[in-house]
């Protein structure tokens, strides 16, 4: 009689983490644990937002881990099926969407209602980061030349103008940021990038200049929609209006100044739980956390970034082809925008927009999108996991 011995569970699950890249896990470790012990704080009388914000963080951990598990240069093969599907998805939605307030962003599929843009913050950086791929492949050279740079461009615009019409310009930013860090890593000159960084600056200093007068009601904008240019209208005066178009903005300001160096203490802040901040769970939650966890749990949460962010970069230097690094430094790079543009509009430095704080903010779309990323970024570390490497 022949027994045949069965390997311990742990062994023959191996297989399925080994490789997975311990640093970046760890500092997603780091972070969930800050945002599950924000949303508790933040949202212990706002319903069910915490034990859904735990599920939420289940499903992205559960997606990032299928997502890993892909061998990183498959995911190449994806590019155009995804990016297709998703641009034709923008099209549909132009003919057939759902408006709601003036915005038509979704799209009923019959079983559920999607919000396509939401795909091509991943589809449209994995469609670049393809074509430069297959073009160094075709072509041989290790420099892309600028025909190759135009037509990234273009697949680039096509998106970024289908979201802006929706009107949804904090979506379609977020897209064209995502698809612009992958053109800037494939070598794009500085010669052209000066310009325009040249030209923006001049531009926010004639605005800025330029306020009093830009600002009157009568005064319209052309290609703006009007809550646009009160975004940005507010952004350079919140007193003008601190009941109305600044109250979010002061709001927010005060609970972060309130916090001061430890803050007012777990499930303590006054301007959190008196109403005073809006959109407490999702869009202003750093100001919640701010004015609970003071300066010195906001040091924390970005330690948890700049580790996260770190780990990305080093990923993707690392990385073994030119798709991977430059889909994992796109991916590492739209995760500093997200985080940079949410604070910054907490803080007054930049207008309000739609945009959530990576493992803090509320929301299931954001979280499995998160998790998708993250997904590929271990998978493209993966492929670089040998003993020494890094």
């Amino acid at each position: 009689m022949t027994v045949i011995a069965r390997a311990p569970l742990l062994a023959r699950l191996r297989p399925l983490y080994q490789g997975l890249d311990g640093p970046l896990l760890l500092a997603c470790l780091w972070l969930m644990a800050w945002g599950l012990l924000a949303m508790y704080s933040v949202g212990f009388d706002h319903g069910t937002r915490f034990v859904d914000q735990a599920r939420n963080f289940a499903l992205g951990a559960a997606v990032m881990f299928v997502v890993a598990q892909f061998p990183a240069a498959r995911l190449q093969r994806l590019a155009l099926p995804l990016y297709g599907i998703g641009v034709a998805l923008l099209v549909a939605v132009l003919l057939f969407g759902i408006t709601r307030k003036g915005a038509t962003r979704w799209l009923n599929i019959g079983v559920t209602v999607i919000q396509p843009s939401e795909l091509l913050k991943i589809a449209t950086p994995l469609m670049l980061a393809a074509w430069f791929q297959w073009r160094e492949s075709v072509s041989g050279l290790t420099r892309m030349r600028l025909p190759d740079f135009l037509v990234a461009f273009a697949l680039l615009a096509l998106p970024f103008l289908l979201v802006a019409k929706q009107p949804d310009l904090g979506t379609g930013l977020l897209i064209l940021f995502a698809g612009l860090y992958v053109i800037y890593f494939a070598g794009l000159s500085w010669r052209l990038i000066v310009p325009v960084v040249v030209a923006g600056v001049l531009g926010i200093g004639v605005l800025v200049a330029s306020e009093e007068r830009i600002c009157r009601d009568e005064v319209s904008w052309g290609v703006l929609k009007d809550y646009q240019k009160q975004r940005v209208c507010t952004l350079l005066d919140p007193h003008k209006d601190p009941l109305g178009k600044g109250f979010h903005v002061l709001q927010g300001e005060i609970a972060i100044g309130s916090g001061g160096l430890t803050g007012k203490g777990f499930m303590q802040g006054t301007q959190t739980h008196l109403e005073f901040i809006p959109e407490r769970t999702t869009d202003f939650v750093f100001a919640a956390f701010a004015e609970e966890f003071g300066l010195l749990g906001a040091l924390a949460l970005l330690a948890g970034f700049s580790a996260l962010l770190f780990r990305g970069l080093l990923i993707a230097g690392k990385a073994p082809s030119l798709f991977e690094r430059l889909l994992a430094g796109a991916i590492t790079m739209s995760l500093f925008s997200y985080v940079f543009v949410n604070m910054g509009m907490v803080m007054g430095l930049l207008p309000v927009v739609g945009v959530p704080l990576p493992f803090v903010s509320y929301g299931g779309t954001a979280m499995v999108m998160l998790g998708l990323s993250l997904g590929l970024l271990l998978a493209i570390g993966r492929s670089r996991a040998r003993p020494g490497s890094y």
